[in-house]
């Protein structure tokens, strides 16, 4: 192709000017999430080639369906872009490992070829965007993002270009721990996948919030093979989910792999086939759930999650059930009347709290999740898993002065962007924390949210 781009695997772009210059987030090879997820359909032989000869790389953000370690050694030495993300912890991390690394600074054009420049978007959660111009279309792979602020700005940029494309986590949401009950028992799945909410109505209204006249499902590409979070497939999105309750009058939804000649302005669907469906233990992936956790294992769980000093004003305590047996780390000692005790296996356990990866066991969804006490219909946000997986993890913030340098220094940089995200974000955490999730007021403030957002005035 002489300039266009594909996009295969599970959130993967190759951009093309006379030749493969630019691939992102090169999940190619092996597994995720200490074993659990496989790609949904494999990556052709013809697209394995152009992503191995791009000379840059860039990658969105840590989780491993993104930065696959595996997948970058498969790669011949080239440039590795990152989005400009508070405590540099990825960037630091490729570096030691040898890697030519380069930091893109928030709003700045970049350009790799005579027909490809780039813009990067880095947020508070610790996700990237990228703006990808190919000979005058526009790419906007927004992969596992949500609006932080940088959506005025994103809108302003897709109107100057006549063709656009939105690339973007779209589906039931089981990517995002969904193995969490309540002290019945019960298993408290997100909205879209208890109800199997039409997935083309969410993708609709993306596009018309961002004025995008071009959709690709993107970022959900994923199956899961251990046996012990199998029963999670039947939450994930089928490629045929995505065109369910679309609105054709927001624009032109296209299949989740294809290739685009930005000449001429015409799409192939690449049709790879399916992933070979096999079932794998626990045990291939060194968890046992049997084995019990050491004296010394679990004062590292202790010192990691005492260390994130917000946990310890909003829950009493954590209990890790290992091998049957309950491991108690005490925070608030009774004060808040919430608790939380995670079921999961000591090898992958203690290596989430060795690499600070604590994100890894939430999404691979065969840890279980017990809420106890007064939690909202929220679950673990907002006051668990971005306070140690985004910002304590990635953004190497634990204390409360470390969190106030973390959030001030993404305020300096667009303060504007990052209090309207602040605010609206706030407001979408009250939204679903307040009202059950199947019920007509969470819709109805769900629609007013959405409709605010999309209209020009935002």
């Amino acid at each position: 192709m002489e300039v266009g781009f594909d996009t295969v695997g599970n959130a993967t772009i190759i951009a093309y000017d006379r030749g493969p210059v630019l691939v992102t987030d090169p999940w190619l090879r092996g597994s995720a999430y200490f074993g659990s997820w496989t790609f949904s359909h494999q990556v052709p032989d013809e697209q394995m080639l152009a992503a191995s000869s791009c000379p840059y790389v860039w990658v969105s953000h840590g989780h491993p369906d993104h930065l696959s370690s595996e997948s970058l050694r498969l790669l011949k030495i080239k440039t590795l872009l990152l989005p400009d993300h508070v405590g540099s912890r990825i960037a630091d991390d490729l570096r030691n490992e040898g890697y030519d690394v380069q930091v893109l600074h928030d709003k700045r054009w970049y350009k790799l070829s005579d027909r490809i420049r780039i813009l990067c978007l880095a947020d508070y959660n610790q996700d990237g965007i990228l703006l990808i111009d190919i000979n005058g279309r526009l790419v906007v792979n927004f992969n596992d993002s949500s609006e932080r602020g940088w959506g005025q700005f994103v809108r302003k940029v897709i109107q100057q270009f006549p063709i656009s494309f939105l690339l973007r986590l779209s589906g039931y949401g089981d990517a995002d721990m969904i193995n969490i009950f309540n002290e019945s028992g019960e298993r408290l799945l997100p909205v879209q996948a208890a109800h199997r909410l039409p997935v083309g109505n969410e993708i609709a209204v993306m596009m018309r919030d961002l004025r995008a006249n071009h959709f690709i499902p993107f970022s959900s590409m994923h199956r899961y093979q251990r046996s012990d979070s199998v029963w999670a497939d039947e939450h994930t999105t089928g490629l045929e989910d995505y065109a369910v309750g679309f609105d054709s009058r927001a624009g032109i939804l296209l299949p989740a792999f294809i290739r685009y000649d930005c000449l001429t302005d015409t799409c192939q669907t690449l049709n790879p086939p399916e992933q070979e469906r096999r079932i794998h233990r626990p045990e291939e992936f060194g968890d046992n759930w049997s084995d019990l956790l050491e004296a010394d294992e679990l004062l590292a769980v202790r010192n990691y999650f005492t260390g994130i000093e917000h946990l310890g004003d909003h829950f009493d305590y954590f209990n890790f059930r290992i091998g049957g047996r309950d491991n108690i780390v005490e925070l608030g000692k009774g004060k808040y009347d919430r608790a939380i005790t995670f079921a999961v296996p000591r090898n992958s356990l203690m290596t989430a709290i060795r690499h600070h990866i604590f994100d890894d066991l939430l999404i691979g969804n065969f840890m279980r999740t017990t809420l106890h006490g007064k939690f909202g219909n929220a679950g673990l946000y907002p006051d668990f898993t971005p306070y140690v997986t985004k910002y304590a993890d990635n953004g190497l913030a634990r204390s409360k002065e470390e969190l106030a340098e973390y959030f001030r220094k993404y305020m300096q940089r667009a303060p504007f962007e990052y209090l309207r995200g602040r605010v609206r974000n706030a407001a979408k955490d009250v939204i679903r924390d307040r009202f059950a999730a199947d019920s007509s007021t969470y819709r109805l403030a769900r629609r007013a949210y959405h409709l605010i957002k999309a209209s020009p005035f935002s």
